[in-house]
């Protein structure tokens, strides 16, 4: 299907609003930095939440994910367990409110509430986390761009554009040419309004995205309605063993090729490495991105639970909507889809935009476009705003001019933004698939994160010097295992932390123990629970009056029962979509009675 005029109304009239948007909040963006990059402090939870919604609800991602369920069948509910999809729950129980208390900008300002403004290893410290931040933001921007280019690719056939470039592109480039038109496009809304029109934008994204998804759903049952889909058994069966047990020799294939080049045939070693390594990453806290962003952003720690537990109510039953839509729609009409790329490899991260191509309805193709389209924008700004916090905030303004005007400060961050989005550009060019970008952020680089940015959190004794070496330790590693191995990044996630934690430790007790003062005001602001016992003693001994934090049992209580939680809303429209009654009845049974616990154990206790 090619789009007709009303479509390309729909996404015109979405790029000028989103335009218009930037130039209005223009103004309330240059207020203040504060302002500029944080909303100034101002912003509603359900706002932020949505925002934060949006921005997960990324082109890139759900083409992947799509491919992940055609292969994997609700089995797929678990992989996205790589990132961790259950942080949100560790986040909503107690780690937002505890980030929040620091009243900080950014990663870096916050690790001065944790080691303080002076000593050895603090000013490290702040540059390793900036470091560890820029790579994580320019990978991300990277993955969305690669993402976003395969995308553009179906609804914009290259022999349309052709005759109107005047160079030669190869063809394996192609993508990336559309990649670098809409990003370019995007940079001038992201840049020019800040915080306010990012969350204000996504919103709006928001609406539109609920629409598309909510419209595929109902578009995938119908077609499905008195079809019987031909899969392999145990396609819709969510639970597993050792070994994966999906079997499509005799049904397609390539697919069993697809199997064995993810290095997911081992089910069960692979979940165990998932849940593992999920487990520490979520403990750390959330990474320096646009989630910690929007946490800093709310207007209180109980607010920022609330925003945090938001994110997954408001997601996940919307985008499973679309993923398991397009899913079926891709079992049913394979033979029509077009997954081949110019060099005749299946690539199943194009099943998504071929669907959409193929058997939405005009109207509501302009609708899912510009869905799409807003959610390659949002997840781009939200990225590009947490780039542009830690360039300006940490960088120019605390070592190249801390006495800089409001004025220059938003020209700065203009200026930043431009050079962010070109090196973004330039990482994309080098990647071959969203799947490269995602593996090694996921499974490489976060594995040097995790250890030290737990240890922060629970341990006394932990300073600045011992979080300067775990994290460059982990960072060297995650940038050599390229080139050490081709396997599964994630299988080597135990040694990046093993070797992130060593250095940890070795290094904190190379060096004093971070100023008595500053781990005092840490424990009595942040309130933490861990290994605080000399800390704890010593703050009782000033003030008797001081309750320590002894919730633990309760938060890892409301972590399990959250993660249970998130798991029935991420299969929900599944089970609708496909016609799976009984299953479906017991999913909204369970979810109600965890509903039901959780508003006694964790919303009723939220406290700043």
């Amino acid at each position: 299907m090619k789009l007709q005029l009303i479509d390309i109304l729909i996404l015109v009239t979405y790029l000028a609003s989103m335009i218009f948007i930037g130039l209005y909040m223009r103004k309330k963006a240059k207020a203040n930095k504060d302002s500029y990059l944080m909303g100034g402090k101002s912003l509603r939870w359900y706002m932020l939440g949505l925002s934060d919604a949006s921005d997960m609800f990324d082109i890139s991602g759900t083409m992947w994910m799509v491919s992940l369920c055609f292969v994997y069948g609700l089995k797929s509910i678990w992989i996205p367990w790589l990132w961790p999809s259950f942080n949100q729950v560790f986040m909503m129980m107690y780690l937002s409110k505890w980030l929040r208390r620091s009243d900080a900008n950014t990663g870096a300002e916050w690790l001065t509430t944790r080691f303080g403004i002076s000593g050895k290893g603090v000013k490290a410290s702040q540059i390793i986390v900036i470091t560890f931040a820029l790579m994580s933001c320019f990978g991300f921007l990277a993955y969305g761009f690669v993402g976003l280019g395969k995308f553009v690719e179906i609804f914009i056939p290259w022999e349309i554009v052709d005759p109107y470039i005047p160079f030669l592109i190869p063809t394996k480039y192609i993508p990336h040419f559309y990649g670098v038109v809409f990003t370019l496009v995007a940079t001038f809304y992201s840049v020019l309004g800040g915080m306010h029109s990012i969350v204000l934008g996504d919103v709006i994204k928001y609406a539109i995205m609920s629409v598309a998804c909510i419209s595929i759903a109902i578009i995938a049952m119908s077609h499905l309605d008195g079809q019987i889909m031909n899969l392999p058994i145990g396609w819709y069966d969510p639970f597993f063993g050792w070994e994966l047990g999906l079997d499509w020799s005799k049904i397609l294939p390539e697919v069993n090729k697809k199997i064995e080049s993810d290095g997911y045939g081992l089910f069960g070693l692979f979940f165990a490495m998932m849940l593992l390594k999920g487990v520490f990453a979520s403990l750390a806290g959330p990474a320096p991105n646009y989630d910690m962003q929007k946490v800093l952003s709310t207007r209180s720690p109980k607010e920022a639970s609330k925003m945090t537990g938001f994110v997954s109510i408001v997601l996940l039953p919307i985008r499973y909507s679309m993923i398991i839509g397009l899913t079926v729609l891709s079992i049913l009409y394979y033979n029509q889809l077009i997954i081949k790329t110019p060099s005749g490899e299946y690539d199943f991260e194009l099943l998504l935009p071929g669907a959409i191509n193929n058997f939405m309805p005009v109207g509501i193709l302009g609708i899912v476009l510009t869905g799409l389209m807003g959610a390659f924008m949002g997840t781009f700004s939200g990225t590009l705003n947490a780039a542009q916090a830690y360039i300006v905030n940490d960088i120019y303004l605390k070592y190249i001019n801390p006495k800089a005007s409001t004025k220059t400060t938003i020209r700065t961050n203009y200026f930043v933004g431009i050079v962010v989005v070109f090196i973004g550009i330039l990482l994309g060019l080098l990647a071959d698939s969203v799947n490269d970008i995602l593996q090694w952020i996921v499974g490489g680089l976060y594995g040097g994160y995790a250890a030290s940015n737990c240890l922060k959190w629970y341990w006394w004794r932990f300073n600045a010097t011992g979080f300067f070496w775990g994290m460059t330790a982990g960072i060297v590693a995650a940038l050599l295992l390229p080139y050490i191995t081709t396997g599964l990044p994630l299988y080597w996630w135990p040694i990046l932390f093993i070797i992130s934690l060593s250095a940890s430790i070795t290094g904190t007790y190379f060096a004093d123990p971070t100023d008595i003062t500053v781990l005092k005001q840490f424990y009595k602001t942040v309130r933490p629970w861990g290994f605080w016992q000399p800390i704890n003693d010593l703050v009782l001994q000033e003030d008797p009056t001081f309750k320590p934090n002894k919730g633990f049992k309760l938060d890892m209580f409301n972590v399990v029962l959250g993660i249970i939680a998130q798991l029935t809303l991420t299969v929900l429209p599944m089970y609708l979509v496909l016609g799976m009654n009984f299953p479906l009845v017991i999913d909204i049974a369970i979810m109600l009675v965890l509903i039901l616990i959780l508003k006694r154990t964790w919303w009723n206790r939220l406290e700043d």
